[in-house]
Order: C-alpha cells, then sequence, then structure tokens
C-alpha cells in the first residue's frame, strides 16, 4: 500500500507539475553559504550541540556538522542554523 501511494505521489508531481517537497513530503534545505541553513518539513530535533544538528525527516535523517552552532529560529517543522557550516548529510534509515 505504502508502495503505491509514493507512486501516486510521485505521478502527481509530474503530472500536475506541483512540488516535490509539498507533495511527497521532502524537506526544503536553503544554504547560504557556509553560514546559515534553513530546513523545512522536518519531523523534529534528534540531537544538538554546538557542532552537530540531527533532525528526523518523514524518511530518514538530516545530519549537519560544523562549529559555533546557534539555533536562530525553531518552528514545528522550520529550523533556522547559523554558525560554520562543513558537512550536511542525509541518512537513510
Amino acid at each position: 500500500m505504502a508502495r503505491l501511494k509514493h507512486k501516486l505521489k510521485r505521478w502527481m508531481t509530474r503530472s500536475l507539475e506541483l512540488p516535490a517537497d509539498v507533495v511527497m513530503d521532502l524537506p526544503r534545505i536553503t544554504m547560504i553559504g557556509h553560514l546559515h541553513i534553513y530546513i523545512e518539513n522536518h519531523r523534529g530535533v534528534l540531537q544538538f550541540s554546538n557542532e552537530e544538528l540531527r533532525l528526523r525527516l518523514q524518511q530518514g535523517e538530516l545530519l549537519i556538522k560544523g562549529n559555533e552552532f546557534v539555533l536562530k529560529t525553531i518552528l514545528p517543522e522550520e529550523i533556522l542554523l547559523e554558525g560554520k557550516i562543513l558537512d550536511v548529510q542525509y541518512i537513510d534509515i
């Protein structure tokens, strides 16, 4: 059933020209240089420190590494992180 639902969402994205992040419940990540990263459509903070932010996604996790991290904005599905961003990884679980 989940596979059929995923195929239907992909078809809607292509056929109706709807944004994939909206239809398929994907995160939208906007990065400005290595100083700011804005993540929309996450499912919660798993871990935060001065050097690492780990977010739960609909499918998997997002790991951001760097230093001097400060959470400037944190909302139920949006986060603005500032600091020196060195690495951004998607972890498929």
